[in-house]
This record gives C-alpha cells, sequence and structure tokens, in this order.
C-alpha cells in the first residue's frame, strides 16, 4: 500500500510517466548493459531485446502495478507478481540485481522527464518501485525455499536420453540427471530454464515447459526451432536443434512456474495453439497417470495436423481419460486431420461448457485473447482463467 504521501503523487503523475514508459525502458536497458555487459550476454535475452519486447514487459508491469496502487489500494496484483517471480526464480535472479535495476531504472526516469522528476516525485515513485521489487523478492525467496535452495542456485547437469523429431521444426528431448539420480519433482504444467554457451561465447537462456507427467522419471521438453524472429530470435533453439543429441549435457534449472493442474474434480478445459500444447501435455499426461474420472476439454489449434507436435500423443492421452473430449482446428486441413478436426482459428465460443469450469490456456496472444472472450462471453469467471505465456509476458495489465 502506498503511502499518504506518495499516493496524489503517483496519481498526479502516472499519465506522464505512463506516456514515456517506451523511452524510460529504453534508456534504462541501455545505460544498465552498458554499466553491466555480462547481463545482456548471460542473464537477459537477447532476440527479445533486439525486436523490443522485453522493454515492453517491463512497462507494462510497471504500470500495472502503479495503476493498481491508485486504483485499489488495498490490493495487489499477486497473480502478476507469482508469473513474473516464477520466471525470475528459472533464472536464478538474486535479491541483489533489484538494487541494479534501481539504479539504472532511476537514471533513465530522470532523463526523460527532467525538471518534472522533483525530489517529492522521485521520493513516491522509488516507493513504488521498492513495493513490486520487496514483493517479488519474497515471492523469489519462498520459492528457492519451497526447492531447498539458496539464492538462485537453480542450476544443474542434465543429459539428453532421447531425442524424438516430433515435426519439421519441433524436437523433443528426454533429460535425466547427470549421475543418474531421478529428476526432482515438478508439478504439471511447469517449465526449466536450459542455458546453452553459444559460438560467441554468451550463455543464453531459454524457458521451456516440461511436457511430460511429474511421475515418470525422467523429464521432457519439447523445442519448436523459431525460425521468423527479429534480430538473434532463434539463437538457443536453432543450437538445440543443431547440436543436442543423445548424450549431450546441458544445464537446466530447477522446475517453477504458477500455471500448474490443480487438484479436485471439477472440470477443466486445456485450450493450447501451436507449441502452447506443451503445458498442457503434461496435465493431460498426468490426468491419465492418475486415472482422473473429471471432464476434462481439449481444444487444440495448429496450422496444419503435419505441424501439430505431439498429436498422437494428444490424442491417446484424451481418449485415455473417461472425460475427456478433443476439439482441433487447423488453419490447412490437408490428408492427414482426423475426421473430427474443423478447419480455420479454435471457436471456442461454438462449444457447450460445463459451469464450474476452470480454463488454462497457451499459445499466441492473438489466440489466447479470443478464446478469453470466448468464455468470458459464456459465463466462465475471469478468475477461473488462467494462462502461459512463452516469453516477456506482453499481455500484462490488459488481460
Amino acid at each position: 500500500m502506498l503511502s499518504e504521501q506518495s499516493l496524489p503523487l503517483i496519481r498526479a503523475t502516472l499519465p506522464a510517466v505512463g506516456a514515456a514508459l517506451g523511452e524510460i525502458t529504453t534508456r534504462f536497458y541501455t545505460g544498465m548493459f552498458r554499466a553491466h555487459p555480462e547481463l545482456p550476454r548471460d542473464l537477459f535475452n537477447r532476440g527479445n531485446q533486439a525486436n523490443g519486447e522485453q522493454q515492453q514487459a517491463l512497462a507494462g508491469s510497471i504500470a500495472a502495478f502503479a495503476t493498481l496502487l491508485v486504483e485499489r489500494p488495498d490490493a495487489r496484483p499477486d497473480a502478476m507478481l507469482s508469473r513474473i517471480a516464477n520466471k525470475h526464480a528459472t533464472l536464478g535472479v538474486t535479491s541483489d540485481q533489484y538494487k541494479i535495476v534501481h539504479e539504472h531504472l532511476f537514471a533513465a526516469i530522470v532523463d526523460v522527464l527532467g525538471a518534472a522528476v522533483t525530489p517529492e516525485v522521485t521520493a513516491a515513485w522509488d516507493e513504488v518501485y521498492w513495493l513490486m521489487a520487496n514483493a517479488l523478492i519474497a515471492v523469489e525467496a519462498d520459492l528457492y525455499r519451497g526447492r531447498r535452495l539458496a539464492e538462485g542456485d537453480v542450476w544443474r547437469r542434465m543429459e539428453i536420453a532421447e531425442r524424438h523429431e516430433e515435426t519439421p521444426d519441433v524436437v523433443a528431448f528426454v533429460l535425466r540427471p547427470v549421475g543418474g539420480e531421478a529428476a526432482e519433482s515438478f508439478l504439471p504444467g511447469q517449465y526449466v530454464s536450459v542455458r546453452v554457451e553459444l559460438p560467441d561465447g554468451a550463455r543464453q537462456i531459454r524457458q521451456y515447459s516440461l511436457s511430460s507427467a511429474p511421475a515418470r522419471p525422467q523429464w521432457r521438453i519439447t523445442v519448436k526451432r523459431v525460425r521468423d524472429g527479429a534480430g538473434p530470435d532463434g539463437e538457443v533453439s536453432t543450437w538445440l536443434h543443431q547440436n543436442a543429441v543423445v548424450g549431450t549435457e546441458l544445464t537446466v534449472s530447477a522446475p517453477f512456474g504458477d500455471l500448474v493442474l490443480p487438484d479436485g474434480d471439477s472440470p477443466l478445459l486445456l485450450a493450447s495453439a501451436g507449441i502452447g500444447t506443451t503445458p498442457m501435455l503434461a496435465m493431460l499426461d498426468h490426468l491419465a497417470a492418475t486415472g482422473s474420472t473429471r471432464r476434462v476439454i481439449v481444444v487444440h489449434a495448429d496450422r496444419s495436423p503435419a505441424d501439430h507436435a505431439h498429436r498422437d500423443e494428444q490424442r491417446r492421452l484424451t481418449e485415455a481419460l473417461p472425460g475427456g473430449v478433443r476439439h482441433l482446428w487447423y488453419e490447412e486441413i490437408g490428408d492427414a486431420a482426423p475426421g473430427t478436426a474443423s478447419i480455420g482459428h479454435a471457436d471456442v465460443g461454438a462449444l457447450e461448457l460445463p459451469d464450474d469450469l476452470t480454463a488454462y490456456l497457451c499459445g499466441p496472444l492473438p489466440f489466447m485473447r479470443a478464446v478469453r472472450t470466448d468464455l468470458l462471453r459464456q459465463g466462465v469467471s475471469p478468475a477461473a482463467i488462467h494462462y502461459e505465456v512463452f516469453g516477456p509476458d506482453l499481455w500484462l495489465g490488459q488481460a
């Protein structure tokens, strides 16, 4: 909660700061990376920096947090904070790094807004920053403690036990710990970070959902090769596709993530598009392995049947559930499409949905926005709709 003296200052300056956040975040990253060149090399995604998505995500999270402090001073955006904190945990972010961010973010604010940033305004926005930062630090500390890890000590060595070509652009890797012990437990829907050393010496990190049930003794990640990104997008996925074979050792984080399958017997909607199928596969695999009788509606959209990774596995797992049903949409049907598939974009609004539904979404933002809109129109509570975003969360403050 903001202090009484800061609240009116934030309310008065939020429009100006919000309008300038794009320029502020650009200057912030430029200054921070100049002072700490190891950060873009070894921590931040260079592709997301090049295409501007990281800047947009930071601006969105700050604006959303500040707006909530002003409009709902007794509330806290726990869902937003949890999503950010889980991503930070897979990167091994530590509390001292928030001081670095603070230094360069406020230098950028002063640089952009100039004389408008009085000492009183600076103090008010400083309070906003540390309210958000300390909340994230607390959540991240809980996440580390839950894994019995020291702060930031999330990395372990894993060996590729199997490699499976799922589609021309998607490969699945089965991972086992180096040393032979069983892989640690996780919750269906969680993800890990993979850190690889690239030819230029940079150690770039990307997140991948665990795409099989946690009861299995090994992990599986499913990696889509990014071919059409701006700048250096696709660095890690390309490296994995070209170099990772059975026996290759990888540096992998502990599992984190807050899009997890809930206990209970209420009906579920698992909606995905493209490579967004991966966390839903882990949920389906877990439901089938535990003999669940829940009603489960599986929705998936893809470019074509040939592009649908784990298509037969998804069918088999859905059919193993007494209450399971699958609906498919493809932009191009082709000869290999199941008889139940439809052409075009997913139309959840055409489905008959049960009461008390809990929905999980993963895929491109336009897909998730469309599905969420359809669900809301059918009376599904916003609190019952959960989503996962690969990369920076550009939906923050908009969903």
